[in-house]
């Protein structure tokens, strides 16, 4: 087997798909999921997810019968429970496959400090897809989504090259979220409902999906914006809203104006997908904050009712996402549309909601499988209209 540098390979600008940026870390690179410039704007919490590389993939060509991936893995852990295996998927002619690593750093929760952790550091490890046709193939290597990752180098059979794929021609799809987007509770990296539905409908996904972090900020929005050849995006808001009591009704609609705004600037004509919030029994008619239990559900707080005027729950954030969208139709953006989160996930799902929170694996393939219709019907539509155009 030969070694690579992943260095070598980001450096010529073709093999990573779905990062923004790099962090350089002893000898590797470590996908970040926004650009350099937001990092002076990002909140602590969100630092952490946006170096979780959801969906995130190496792109890249080879003839070699066997493809592998140096690196060095850092994710969660609670004590007295096993760390959860680090997932990497190889997607090629069609067909996906798995390998897991159980080695590497831990970040060790101490539930009795707030806050609290202890770094575990362990070692890096290599894993290797084999049996794959002995001939030339477009790779696709779908990074952890939950989990830090240090690129180190790819491995290929001893004779063989890696080079740059053929161009990508599928629709390009851009799509922002919260945890529910982010998947960190699914089991495999093309397992979170993005990935179920952009592999179903052919397209090609940029997850900002940002476990605990969807609060409409504009550095995302002009991310998005500044985003070139992009052909779908969506925006499924409004759970961390609820989550964190982090905006009250008079704030809401004119925030989610306000991104819709900053996105359409380039953009006018580009379909736009704003998604309401999925099930969650405690949050439904009840304003948040949100918070776990001692059997690991979240609930809603009690209390201070008198302070809770224009406070949002589900319900209600659902029937303004409906009104923003009805109203700037009306206003002349054919290209916005709306669909109701309880489409992808409601109370008859909620089997597969462990924590009546974030869905399990099972719950997010569900919900890629009911939203890639969604994607199917606007790649349609839009090749509808280039045969059109080519037409006149």
């Amino acid at each position: 087997m030969q070694t690579i540098p992943i260095n070598d390979l980001i450096a010529a600008g073709t093999i990573a798909h779905g990062a923004l940026g790099f962090d350089s870390r002893d000898g590797g690179l470590a996908p970040r999921r926004l650009p350099d410039w937001t990092r002076a704007q990002l909140p602590q919490p969100m630092d952490v997810v946006v170096r979780m590389p959801s969906g995130v993939r190496l792109r890249f060509a080879t003839e070699s019968a066997s493809v592998g991936i140096s690196f060095l893995a850092t994710n969660w852990a609670m004590p007295n429970r096993p760390r959860r295996p680090v997932v990497f998927n190889l997607e090629t002619d069609d067909v996906l496959l798995r390998a897991e690593s159980t080695v590497g750093n831990a970040i060790v929760i101490k539930p009795d400090a707030p806050g609290g952790f202890e770094l575990v550091r362990g070692e890096a490890d290599t894993l290797l897809f084999d049996d794959l046709p002995a001939e030339p193939k477009t790779c696709e290597l779908w990074l952890p989504h939950n989990a830090f990752v240090e690129l180190h180098a790819l491995v290929v059979d001893d004779g063989t090259s890696v080079y740059a794929a053929p161009a990508d021609t599928r629709c390009r799809w851009v799509h922002y979220g919260s945890s529910i987007s982010h998947c960190m509770e699914a089991d495999e990296p093309a397992g979170t409902w993005p990935a179920v539905a952009a592999r179903l409908a052919g397209v090609s996904l940029r997850n900002l999906g940002f476990g605990g972090q969807c609060h409409l900020d504009q550095f995302v929005a002009r991310t998005i914006r500044d985003l070139p050849d992009v052909d779908i995006v969506s925006v499924k808001t409004g759970i961390n809203i609820v989550n964190m009591d982090s905006m009250r009704e008079r704030v809401f609609a004119p925030a989610l104006h306000g991104f819709l705004d900053t996105i359409r600037e380039p953009k006018p004509d580009v379909p736009i997908v704003v998604i309401s919030p999925i099930y969650c029994p405690s949050a439904e008619t009840r304003p948040g904050p949100t918070i776990p239990d001692g059997e690991g559900k979240f609930v809603t707080i009690d209390g201070f009712e008198q302070f809770r005027n224009g406070c949002l729950s589900l319900v209600r954030i659902r029937e303004i996402i409906a009104d923003v969208v009805d109203k700037r139709r009306s206003a002349g953006d054919s290209a916005l549309r709306y669909v109701d989160g309880l489409n992808l996930f409601n109370a008859d799902d909620a089997h597969d909601l462990p924590d009546d929170l974030h869905p399990n694996s099972a719950g997010y393939r569900r919900m890629g499988e009911r939203f890639a219709p969604v994607l199917e019907g606007i790649v349609a539509a839009g090749d509808d209209a280039t045969r059109a155009a080519q037409r006149s």
